[in-house]
């Protein structure tokens, strides 16, 4: 595999490295050993897939609040994304930035997310998957999130959102939050995309 560090310390962009006979290809897309290597998390605890019908269809921003950060690994295995991540370290130099990518199921990547960032994506082709491996088993009492279309951050999607889950539409900006990391779990009322 190759490890792609992106501008925000800590997140990689993992590439596969086939090896091509007459069959077609075979690829490791994890690899515990290798990821430690780089310090990545090695302890994944949970695998998950999200199917999505429609191209435009946008999931986040989200996050899971302390004690029950987690990191992940994201990759595409039908259809293509437009994926984004958040850095929510206050002590990090990118504190507040965010690093977005293109996934699909052609090119392979998978996106490693450390723990303490924000996670979205939107689809770009209907009948989109996305598979998951996850570090931290899922808290409901600590899921949290930010406003997808928050002006501070301006991300830049690239197709109007043809669906978005009511909770998602509904988190806050992160203007005004104290530490942006404990958003309050009571979703505000509805802002208009």
């Amino acid at each position: 595999m190759k490890f792609i560090e992106t501008w925000l310390a800590g997140a990689y962009l993992i590439e596969i490295e086939p090896q091509e006979d007459e069959r077609g290809f075979f690829a490791r897309t994890f690899c515990s050993r290798e990821f430690e290597e780089h310090g990545l998390e090695t302890n994944l605890v949970q695998c998950s897939i999200s199917f999505n019908r429609l191209q435009g269809t946008l999931r986040g921003i989200h996050f899971q609040q302390p004690p029950f950060q987690e990191a992940k690994t994201v990759r595409c295995t039908s259809g293509a994304i437009f994926d984004v991540i958040v850095d929510l370290r206050p002590d990090s130099s990118t504190f507040l930035k965010y690093f977005a990518v293109h996934l699909t199921a052609e090119n392979r990547r998978t996106l490693y997310v450390p723990k303490d960032f924000a996670h979205a994506f939107q689809t770009l082709a209907d009948e989109t998957e996305v598979a998951y491996g996850m570090s931290e088993f899922y808290a409901p009492e600590s899921a949290a999130g930010l406003r997808w279309n928050d002006p501070f951050f301006a991300i830049p999607w690239p197709l109007p959102v043809s669906v978005i889950s009511d909770r998602d539409a509904s988190y806050p900006d992160v203007q005004g939050l104290e530490d942006p990391r404990l958003v309050p779990l009571q979703p505000r009322q509805v802002v208009p995309g």
